[in-house]
């Protein structure tokens, strides 16, 4: 079944994002524990989708969520300035003086280099936006009167708290009400789960929230950690181009859920600065693989796979095909990883060079 996306003549957002948006604190060269000085930028997985795509693609965004009103609340409203994303569904909520009732999310992640891998340090516990519960926003102004073609979240929000996934069951179908597509990104954190019960219960909530869905996106892990099903042939030293195993796998998993969009980033991280990475995508009954870029050199990972689904997501909303989606996406992913931070700093032409396959020379 092909995607009925609405147009953006009545509708004042491309894309809705719901999800946490932490400081990231970055020690640069160093390690976390040895680090004396720290670079600060903003990040969130929901929220890095919305802002590629205003800022690599030109469309109009806005993000849901909520932040402590204390200075890093504020720190993190000016980062949201510069990335452009809308703040209207930003929720406020008083600081106490010290942060017992809620306070805003810190992420220290250093980048890895050679043989010694990437490693983050969350400190995010009783933030604001873990409190959030049904009924917090109106829905129906949001997608209804105000109008948004694409809604994303995924399972590092839902992973937040018990309230979590409630709400975003609520945000989904009120989107659904009015037409708008639903994408979901697994995004299994085994830190975020283990004091909630584990995979079991991540997969419990995702297998519960995933019949909401119509674009479900994720790694091999992803989708064994969170929604149960096993990738034939996947695994840490092969998982980088089984693409059979994967389309074998989706095709278990579109028996059970009605998603219209199945896509995954394929990476094999031979060393934390060298990946072989791809993508595959599933659409109307099939699939479409992105370009295998062997040895990608790696400048910072994280967000590599919020980029390459801001890309996919802009093809559908521009009209484009399949094969052109999972190219833009894969693109500009590989880009977003060649520099620092959480966030995308490509451009629509930076991803389409790419896309052509044309080489790193300058450009002068």
């Amino acid at each position: 079944m092909a995607l009925t996306i609405k147009l953006k003549q009545g509708c004042r957002w491309d894309l809705i994002s719901l999800g946490e948006v932490m400081v990231r604190f970055d020690p640069g060269d160093r390690r976390i524990a040895t680090a004396r000085s720290f670079e600060v930028c903003e990040g969130g997985g929901e929220y890095n989708v919305a802002r590629g795509l205003k800022r690599c693609f030109g469309m109009d965004t806005a993000i849901v969520t909520a932040f402590a009103d204390d200075p890093v609340g504020r720190l993190l409203q000016d980062l949201l300035y510069q990335g452009g994303v809308d703040q209207t569904y930003v929720r406020w909520v008083a600081h106490d003086g010290v942060g017992r009732a809620a306070r805003n999310g810190l992420n220290f992640t250093e980048r890895g280099f050679g043989v010694r891998a990437a490693a983050g340090s969350y400190d995010r516990g009783h933030t604001a936006v873990s409190q959030l519960k049904p009924g917090d926003f109106d829905w129906d102004e949001i997608f209804g009167r105000q109008g948004a073609r694409w809604l994303h979240t995924g399972g590092i929000f839902c992973a937040l708290s018990a309230t979590a996934p409630e709400v975003a069951v609520e945000a989904m179908q009120g989107a659904r009400r009015h037409g708008t597509i639903v994408s979901y990104d697994l995004n299994y954190r085994a830190s975020l789960w283990k004091s909630l019960g584990g995979k079991a219960r991540a997969q419990e909530v995702n297998r519960r929230i995933a019949p909401h869905v119509d674009v479900m996106l994720g790694n091999e892990e992803d989708f064994s950690a969170a929604l149960g099903y096993e990738v034939p042939g996947m695994d840490e030293h092969h998982s980088a181009f089984a693409v059979e195993g994967f389309q074998q796998m989706i095709a278990k998993v579109v028996k059970d859920f009605p998603f219209q969009v199945v896509a995954t980033t394929l990476r094999k991280a031979k060393t934390a600065t060298q990946n072989d990475w791809g993508a595959v995508c599933y659409y109307d009954g099939r699939f479409f693989q992105a370009k295998n870029r062997e040895n990608l050199e790696i400048f910072d990972r994280v967000g590599g796979g919020d980029s390459f689904a801001s890309g996919l997501i802009y093809g559908f909303l521009a009209g484009r095909d399949a094969q052109f989606a999972v190219e833009c996406g894969a693109a500009h992913g590989a880009l977003a990883m060649t520099t620092p931070g959480d966030t995308s700093m490509a451009t629509l032409e930076d991803v389409l060079q790419v896309m052509k396959g044309v080489g790193a020379r300058i450009a002068r």
